[in-house]
C-alpha cells in the first residue's frame, strides 16, 4: 500500500470490520456498535474498495470472512491493540492532568455501585475523562477487558484466569414472590418449586449459579418464562405471573407489595473489581480502584458484625 493510501485506512473502519467478524452479520455489528446497518455496510464496502479485495462472503446466514478477509481481520486486531497501547502510554505520561478512565460493568453494579464512587472520583480528579459501558452479564465485561476496550471491570466470581480481581462486596440471591402470596416460614425448596419461575434466557451466568446451587440440594429449577430484562422480570412478579430468583442489586427497585425471601440455603454473588492480568495501568485507574475498594470496605470488615445478607440489603 502506498503512502498516499495509508492515510485512508481509519481505526473506525477496523472496528467495524472486527465487529462484523465477531458478530457474524452486519446487523449484529450494527447493534454492538450502536450504528445503523447501512453505516456498517458502507464502512465495509469502502474498506473493500480501498483495499481492492472482498473481505466477507454475504449470504442468508450472515457474513463469513473470506481467506484474505480473515488475514486482514487478524492484522486489524493487532493494529487496534497498538493504537490502544499508544493511548495507554500517553495516559501514563499525563497522569492526573488528563487521560481517561474506561469502566465496564454489569448493569446492576453500574446502577447501584458506581454512581457514588464516580461522583467522588470526579471531585478529586476533574481532568480525567470517564466512560462507562454497562452490560447484561459479566462475559461482556470481561471481553471488554481482553479487547482493550476497558481499563477496569466490575464483575463477579468466578472470574476468568487471565484477570486479576479483588472482592468488593456480597450480593445475596433473593426470591421474589407476588403480593398477597401466603408463604410458609421458613421457605422450603418444595414450596419454591410449586411456583412458575421467571428466569433469564439460557446461558445467563447468575441463573447458572442458582440452578447449580439448587442441584446441590436435589432441586431442579426449571423456568416457565425466560426474560432478559431484570426490570421486566420483577414487574412480572409484581403482576402475579410467578416467582423469580435474583441478586438483590439486580432486583432493585423492588415494587411495593412484592415479597422478598432468602433461599432455603442462601447463596451470594461475590462482586469484584477486575483488570487484565499484567496490564500496564495508568495512575487514574489505580486511583479509581482504591476509591472503589474504600467505598465497600465496611461491608468486608471482619469486625463488622452485620451478616452478609444484611450487608447486601444495606448497600441498596
Amino acid at each position: 500500500m502506498g503512502q498516499d493510501r495509508l492515510g485512508q485506512l481509519k481505526p473506525s473502519q477496523l472496528r467495524v470490520l472486527i465487529a462484523v467478524a465477531d458478530g457474524g452479520s452486519f446487523s449484529e455489528a450494527a447493534l454492538q456498535l450502536q450504528l445503523s446497518q447501512s453505516a456498517v455496510s458502507y464502512a465495509i464496502a469502502t474498506l473493500e474498495e480501498d483495499l481492492g479485495v472482498v473481505l466477507f462472503s454475504r449470504g442468508r446466514y450472515g457474513a463469513v470472512p473470506t481467506p484474505v478477509g480473515q488475514q486482514i481481520i487478524e492484522r486489524a486486531r493487532h493494529v487496534l491493540h497498538l493504537i490502544e497501547d499508544i493511548y495507554q502510554q500517553a495516559n501514563l505520561a499525563k497522569g492526573f492532568e488528563g487521560g481517561q478512565l474506561r469502566i465496564a460493568a454489569f448493569r446492576s453494579a453500574a446502577t447501584h455501585i458506581l454512581p457514588e464512587v464516580i461522583a467522588q472520583y470526579c471531585q478529586r480528579y476533574p481532568a480525567i475523562a470517564i466512560t462507562i459501558a454497562e452490560y447484561d452479564d459479566r462475559p461482556d465485561v470481561e471481553s471488554d477487558l481482553r479487547k482493550g476496550k476497558a481499563d477496569v471491570g466490575i464483575t463477579y466470581l468466578p472470574h476468568a484466569p487471565d484477570l486479576e480481581a479483588s472482592e468488593l462486596t456480597q450480593d445475596e440471591f433473593v426470591v421474589l414472590f407476588p403480593p398477597d402470596t401466603a408463604l410458609p416460614e421458613p421457605l422450603t425448596w418444595e414450596t419454591l418449586t410449586t411456583y412458575p419461575l421467571i428466569m433469564a434466557p439460557d446461558g445467563d451466568s447468575c441463573d447458572a449459579m442458582v440452578i447449580n446451587h439448587g442441584r446441590q440440594y436435589g432441586v431442579e429449577l426449571t423456568p416457565t418464562y425466560q426474560i432478559r430484562s431484570d426490570a421486566t422480570i420483577v414487574n412480572m412478579v409484581a403482576k402475579g405471573l410467578g416467582a423469580a430468583i435474583s441478586p438483590r442489586l439486580a432486583a432493585e427497585p423492588i415494587p411495593p407489595g412484592v415479597q422478598v425471601c432468602s433461599l432455603p440455603e442462601p447463596i451470594y454473588r461475590i462482586i469484584c473489581v477486575a483488570t487484565l492480568a499484567d496490564a500496564l495501568l495508568p495512575p487514574p485507574v489505580f486511583a479509581f480502584m482504591e476509591l472503589l475498594k474504600e467505598s465497600t470496605q465496611d461491608a468486608l470488615d471482619p469486625s463488622n458484625k452485620t451478616s452478609p445478607r444484611q450487608k447486601a440489603q444495606e448497600m441498596v
